[in-house]
């Protein structure tokens, strides 16, 4: 009678591990699949007229973006430090105008071992339901745009956190063609560390 017995937690203890281990599988899947899925979506609008950056000449030659393989490290969930007065930064644009965001929240978090803060903003009069986080890390200039990049982070007014995925952190269209116009990230977003995630220098992708 104990043999059996045995045997039934065995094989319970064998199917929870099936289940996590499966599950584990299945997770990385429901965010690789729609992560290349957008890498992949992102290369056909910038074939085309309506939303690519380039110029005829330049569509005609550009074949895909360069990105670091995808890595969850770099997919953190973060506190929304909502600031109680929330003011108006004109931030810097490329071309010495400004545009209005509003300093909406800060985070803290740690990369590296090494302590991190980010403030996230809102353009002004801006409807959708998202954060803007333009920063710069050490990679900028070698293996990423040397003037920084973004993150759009999905918000709904009075969560208490957010995921900053810098998987999906990408290049302005400035990057692509100097004629555009593009926020610089303000000195409040510099990192400290590099982050090989997301999007890389578009000229080290020929």
């Amino acid at each position: 009678m104990k043999r059996p017995f045995k045997l039934i937690i065995l094989a319970g203890i064998a199917l929870v591990l099936f289940y996590f281990v499966n599950e584990s599988f299945l997770s990385d899947d429901n965010y690789l699949i729609p992560l290349k899925k957008e890498r992949e979506d992102k290369d056909l609008s910038f074939r085309g007229k309506e939303n690519s950056p380039f110029t005829e000449e330049g569509r005609k030659i550009f074949q895909n973006l360069k990105y670091y393989e995808p890595n969850l490290d770099y997919r953190i969930k973060v506190k929304v430090e909502k600031l109680a007065k929330q003011d108006t930064l004109y931030m810097p644009m490329t071309n010495g105008s400004t545009e209005p965001y509003l300093v909406y929240a800060k985070t803290a978090f740690e990369l590296e071992g090494q302590p991190q803060q980010l403030t996230l903003y809102k353009k002004v009069k801006e409807a959708k339901d998202q954060l803007f986080v333009p920063f710069t890390d050490k990679t900028n200039g070698f293996d990423t745009y040397g003037g920084g990049r973004y993150l759009d982070v999905p918000y709904e007014e009075g969560d208490k956190t957010v995921v900053l995925d810098f998987n999906r952190a990408y290049s302005p269209f400035c990057a692509y063609n100097p004629d555009y116009v593009c926020p610089v990230p303000p000195k409040a977003n510099r990192l400290t560390v590099g982050i090989p995630a997301g999007e890389k220098n578009y000229s080290s992708a020929h």
